[in-house]
């Protein structure tokens, strides 16, 4: 039965990451995206199609190297559940979708959905067997999210919610590097389940880390010193970012997204920002 794999092959659970579209208009305060959905559900189902279908056409590509990696060996087309030619169909398909959901979205939202694809294309194809370039790759990611839903929401995106999400983001890709350099330790496949990390070392990526961290609390800090409820969120950042860099250290981060929901840790730290994050701007 091919509908399970299927849906697999989507990573439902990655579209979480597609919410960085509505910290824009939820940090402005604008109420529009909770009381008028139909100005917004089509433009992040959008989003969403575009990176499913981004995500199959790397599994494709990869699939040869999944084979050999400890956890990866079990995606649908590494597996052999889902064939090539069918994930070749769906993925044409979500971007056709994409596509048609988008149009009606500002030029602004268009060309961001744009660029999202050209950069996961170059990453696919070759960037992502480049070091430093395969992290700004998926930094780049979550900064095109962001503008996108400030391009959707017609909101101004703060420059220092801007650094802040760049660092925030350069963090948690060299934390999902750190955590396949130990993994890859651990089961002694090699640098064949991804190339990149043989040019990697436990310290350089450390050092990303303790870096980007430090300055994704730093600039966070200047975007919410001036809103009194929320600088009682910086150091519950701190600890969140802590525990993510001992997850990462430990070889459990490799898929931030699933980190965030399976650490229950995490899991809390991360709604109680939103639930003070919520207070201070809606109460």
């Amino acid at each position: 039965m091919m509908f399970l794999p299927v849906v697999r092959l989507l990573r439902l659970h990655q579209w979480l990451k597609n919410l960085m579209m509505f910290f824009p208009p939820l940090l402005a305060g604008h109420y529009l995206w909770l009381v008028e959905p139909g100005r917004w559900w089509g433009a992040f189902l959008a989003f969403c199609f575009a990176s499913s279908g981004v995500y199959i056409l790397n599994d494709i590509h990869d699939r040869e190297q999944d084979r050999n990696h400890p956890v990866k060996r079990s995606r649908p087309i590494a597996a052999g559940s889902v064939p090539v030619g069918v994930a070749v169909v769906l993925a044409l398909v979500l971007f056709s979708l994409a596509g048609a959901l988008v149009l009606g979205a500002p030029v602004q939202a268009k060309i961001c959905l744009g660029g999202y694809l050209l950069l996961s294309a170059g990453y696919t194809l070759y960037l992502k067997s480049q070091p430093v370039f395969d992290l700004f790759c998926i930094a780049g990611g979550f900064l095109l999210r962001l503008l996108y839903g400030g391009a959707v929401f017609g909101v101004i995106i703060s420059q220092w919610l801007f650094l802040s999400v760049l660092f925030l983001a350069l963090f948690i890709s060299a934390g999902k590097r750190r955590s396949e350099l130990a993994l890859q330790g651990e089961s002694g496949s090699g640098a064949s389940c991804r190339p990149v990390l043989a040019r990697y070392s436990p310290a350089f990526l450390d050092g990303v880390m303790f870096m980007s961290g430090t300055s994704a609390l730093v600039t966070y800090t200047m975007y919410v010193v001036n809103r009194t409820s929320l600088i009682y969120t910086v150091p519950l950042c701190c600890f969140g970012l802590l525990r993510y860099l001992m997850c990462a250290q430990a070889g459990r981060a490799g898929d931030p997204t699933l980190v965030l929901m399976k650490d229950s840790v995490l899991f809390v730290v991360g709604v109680l920002w939103a639930l003070l994050l919520g207070w201070d701007i809606y109460h």
